[in-house]
């Protein structure tokens, strides 16, 4: 699972216009879409190791970018590294589904993320569902997600693909927790903060659908 940072981070005062921050938070995902993506093709023979250790330096880079919020530029420059990080330590899990399934369940994953992410902005967009009064319950729900993961590492008790489901369900609610913030102005958040939120939804709901597609195609 990637990294998610607290939606209580330091917020900005005044609202930004929805489709001024709409077009600037999407522009900013889909370039760090492409380079974790590019990373992650070009460098496929990364080791777990150097993986995780690239991991474990963009969660540094996380709240480096929080405390760099003031400065635009600065703070959009480390996601973008952040971007890069999470594309080599990416690496080695696309390239092991793309060699013992198939590329095909890589493109399925990535496909249905970012047709799921579409429809689930749609929602919010057409509907107006705002589901922020809720994210306190979604972000506890994550850490009680990652602890039992993290149990679930030396006792095996809960199915991967259980824990994929559950995974899918808890992202796709603070998805739509993040295209409320933006329809309601950012919420106090830059645009750099909310894409780095929508970047990680993404990420962790490929990887929940690459485990999940990837489960079928074992079967």
């Amino acid at each position: 699972m990637a990294f998610q940072i607290p939606a209580h981070a330091s917020r900005l005062s005044t609202p930004i216009a929805t489709q001024t921050l709409l077009g600037s938070v999407l522009g900013i995902v889909a370039l760090g879409m492409a380079i974790t993506g590019l990373i992650a093709y070009l460098l496929p023979n990364t080791s777990y190791g150097v993986g995780l250790i690239a991991m474990l330096v963009g969660f540094g880079v996380l709240f480096a970018i929080n405390a760099t919020r003031a400065n635009d530029t600065l703070s959009l420059l480390l996601f973008y590294l952040f971007a890069a990080l999470e594309g080599l330590g990416l690496a080695p899990v696309i390239h092991n589904y793309a060699t013992a399934i198939g590329p095909d369940v890589v493109v399925d994953a990535a496909l249905t993320t970012a047709l799921g992410m579409a429809v689930l902005a749609g929602v919010v967009y057409v509907t107006g569902l705002d589901l922020r009064r809720f994210a306190g319950w979604l972000y506890a729900a994550l850490i009680g997600l990652v602890l039992v993961g993290l149990v679930s590492m030396f006792v095996h008790f809960v199915s991967p693909t259980v824990y994929s489901w559950v995974t899918l369900a808890i992202f796709a609610g603070l998805t739509l927790v993040d295209f409320a913030r933006i329809r309601a102005g950012g919420d106090g958040f830059t645009p750099v903060q909310i894409a780095v939120h929508i970047y990680l939804d993404a990420i962790n709901i490929f990887l929940a659908l690459l485990q999940i597609f990837g489960g079928r195609r074992r079967d």
